[in-house]
């Protein structure tokens, strides 16, 4: 390699890589984000309303919600309205340039409009098709649309989550959304290593439905093997102990305990080495049956502890545990910002990115973009003339300005 080779600055690992996102809210988005972060050029197409969580505030910074800023950095963005035929035509000149079109369209959309995945794979061969719905085109559920909390509902989440105090609580976080566009990026990969081979595109079929009862481990293969329906777990782990939150002098603390010899040593550390010869606690098995006695015996010796003093001593002896910080406490803590998982570029502050490479990392290049924003530049490098984007954002099929509803 050559020594201006190897001074070069690095790029995006998908640098080149064409993307035409459709989608909106959140799954969808974040898949985009995702694949922009390590270099793709995604163009973010808005519907004439805009992506609805522009709107889902507060907080705001200008027009758009916290909400959307945090999934939709790095892209550029076109606003077109493919109601009518002249906005899809627009669409498919920017297909002829693109590796990839993500969407979330309710099932069917696409196909009323003649733009489903058999008459674009006719047309763009090597089109990979990305398609985020709630329950996919058929079956029971087929055709209905879906929502993260709803997911958790129907795919069992709720019904682990919480405990005989609360009741079932749905996930704090849209836990099902996001895995649902680490998948999206999963198998837009997978395609695109295919498509090296083949030399054809295809159609990636996401629903958060299954996400939904992906992530059921491991609820899931201990009733396959014991047929004992899960109910809620509070903060317990089914099949390990001591692994739960225990209260302190401060703040509680998370500890995480995978084996007899990490038992042994959370005994020293507690100073209570009585515990570790205790029979009823001689395994893991003993400690599951035995797990009221057990955390009674630890939260009376933990009340002498801060919850973070406790955390640090236990994974100073190689046990897994953590001090319950607030969402503020973990943003601004050093090690958060060592790790690089706070980015600022200009007025935008968001998270960073998680999946570091290490020849061609990812990049915070570009701030979210305002509602559309770029759009004569993208229709510029699709062929169309200053003449031909005016006629367009003259007839209101390429949009400068969101609608809104009732106007």
């Amino acid at each position: 390699m050559s020594t201006a080779a190897t001074a070069r600055t690095p790029t995006g690992a998908l640098e080149g890589l064409r993307v035409i996102d459709l989608s909106r809210v959140l799954g969808g988005p974040l898949a985009g984000q995702i694949l922009a972060d390590h270099g793709a050029d995604v163009i973010k197409v808005e519907p004439p309303l805009g992506d609805e969580t522009r709107e889902w505030g507060p907080p705001f910074q200008g027009d758009a919600s916290a909400y959307f800023l945090n999934v939709n950095r790095n892209k550029r963005a076109l606003a077109l309205d493919l109601a009518c035929d002249e906005g899809r035509d627009v669409l498919l000149r920017l297909l002829e340039g693109a590796d990839v079109l993500i969407d979330n369209f309710k099932p069917g959309t696409l196909e009323k409009w003649g733009l489903g995945y058999d008459v674009l794979a006719k047309r763009f061969e090597g089109l990979i098709h990305a398609t985020v719905t709630g329950f996919g085109v058929d079956g029971p559920f087929g055709g209905y649309p879906g929502y993260d909390l709803m997911a958790q509902a129907w795919a069992g989440l709720v019904s682990v989550n919480g405990s005989a105090a609360s009741g079932p609580l749905r996930v704090g976080m849209p836990v099902i959304d996001m895995a649902t566009g680490a998948n999206a990026v999963i198998g837009i990969l997978l395609a695109l290593h295919e498509r090296h081979r083949s030399g054809k595109g295809q159609h990636i079929d996401l629903t958060l439905y299954d996400t939904g009862i992906s992530l059921l481990h491991p609820h899931a293969p201990n009733w396959f093997m014991s047929g004992k329906v899960p109910g809620l777990s509070g903060n317990e782990h089914p099949s390990i102990s001591p692994y739960s939150l225990f209260a302190t002098r401060g703040q509680p603390v998370l500890i995480t305990v995978g084996n007899d010899n990490q038992f042994r040593r959370l005994c020293h550390v507690l100073g209570l080495p009585e515990m570790a010869e205790d029979e009823r606690f001689a395994s893991n098995a003993l400690r599951i049956v035995n797990r009221r006695a057990l955390t009674e015996a630890m939260e009376r010796q933990l009340l002498n502890y801060e919850g973070e003093e406790i955390a640090r001593k236990l994974m100073d002896a190689g046990i897994g545990a953590g001090a319950v910080q607030r969402v503020d406490q973990a943003l601004s803590h050093p090690h958060t910002l060592h790790r690089q998982m706070v980015v600022e570029l200009g007025d935008y502050r968001g998270t960073g990115i998680p999946v570091k490479l290490s020849r061609t990392p990812g990049q915070v290049r570009s701030a979210p973009p305002e509602y559309a924003q770029h759009a004569e530049q993208i229709l510029s490098e699709a062929g169309f003339s200053a003449e031909q984007i005016q006629a367009l954002q003259d007839q209101q099929v390429v949009l400068r300005e969101r609608k809104r509803h009732g106007r």
